[in-house]
């Protein structure tokens, strides 16, 4: 006697269709029950690390991040002068909730426009972009920015929804594809493909939220938050024909942010900006 396995509908298994569900399951609980407060950005966040495996993650990672950007820049005073900037931001501000241990780094690529950080409180500014900036409230800003995705945990965030997506994308893998069927392997992939526009999306999301927080960082460190802006313009004549679409991009088109970053401002100072800030 010849025993058949049942099998659903398109000559999917039921087996796997059990499997997937578990692993669907499995991570959705993970992902809703790692549910943790920001005192800073004031909202419930899905972190699955804790702070003190984020600032592990960060230092472990901050020499090879620095290998790719030409190391560390020799400028011992403009590493002095960046390190003040940082002092002001993190200690005369609403930061110090948080309670990370920042570092600020001045990397010696001289022609990459970037800065960036990692979890945990490793903050890092490329020597081009440096150099591009024109007042001690332009550098300032940058700063606030990365150290607001330190602060709002973005790295912890994306690793837990990374994995979430992960799971569930795994599931329908585990659902779909059948090796027998060609078309199942194209609906495998686009399944993976959602997984990935949907990080896209949180990371442009991130970027909003760190010029929010930069611009509240600034305003308590005694600097004009209006300097964001022409760090802004300075990013977007950088990047003019060579930037790829907004959509694919894991940053805002820096035009697009001018607009959100006023709006920052704004609701910060609905009387106006007070004088006496560093521009």
């Amino acid at each position: 006697m010849v025993v058949r396995r049942s099998r659903a509908r398109g000559g999917i298994s039921w087996g796997r269709i059990i499997i997937a569900l578990i692993v669907a399951a499995f991570s959705l609980i993970s992902y809703f029950g790692s549910k943790v407060y920001n005192p800073v950005t004031d909202e419930d966040q899905y972190i699955s690390m804790t702070k003190e495996q984020e600032i592990a993650l960060g230092l472990q990672a901050a020499p090879e991040m620095a290998q790719e950007f030409g190391g560390l820049d020799p400028d011992e005073d403009a590493q002095a002068f960046l390190d003040a900037v940082c002092q002001q931001l993190t200690s005369s501000s609403d930061i110090t909730q948080a309670d990370w241990p920042f570092e600020c780094h001045l990397l010696a690529d001289p022609e990459t426009i970037n800065a960036f950080a990692l979890p945990g409180g490793q903050v890092f500014i490329t020597a081009a972009l440096f150099d591009q900036l024109e007042t001690e409230g332009q550098l300032a800003g940058v700063m606030a920015h990365e150290i607001g995705h330190v602060v709002a945990r973005h790295g912890a965030e994306h690793l837990a929804k990374a994995q979430l997506t992960q799971g569930l994308t795994g599931a329908a893998v585990i659902a779909t594809y059948d090796p027998n069927d060609p078309n199942s392997q194209r609906t495998a992939q686009v399944a993976l493909l959602i997984g990935e526009l949907i990080n896209l999306k949180f990371s442009r999301e991130d970027e909003l939220e760190s010029d929010r927080l930069g611009v509240r960082f600034m305003a308590d460190a005694g600097y004009d938050p209006r300097s964001l802006i022409r760090v802004m313009e300075i990013l977007a004549a950088a990047s003019e024909g060579a930037g790829p679409p907004e959509f694919f991009s894991t940053h805002p088109n820096p035009d697009n942010r001018i607009t959100r970053i006023q709006e920052a401002i704004d609701a910060e100072f609905p009387d106006g900006i007070p004088e006496g800030l560093i521009p």
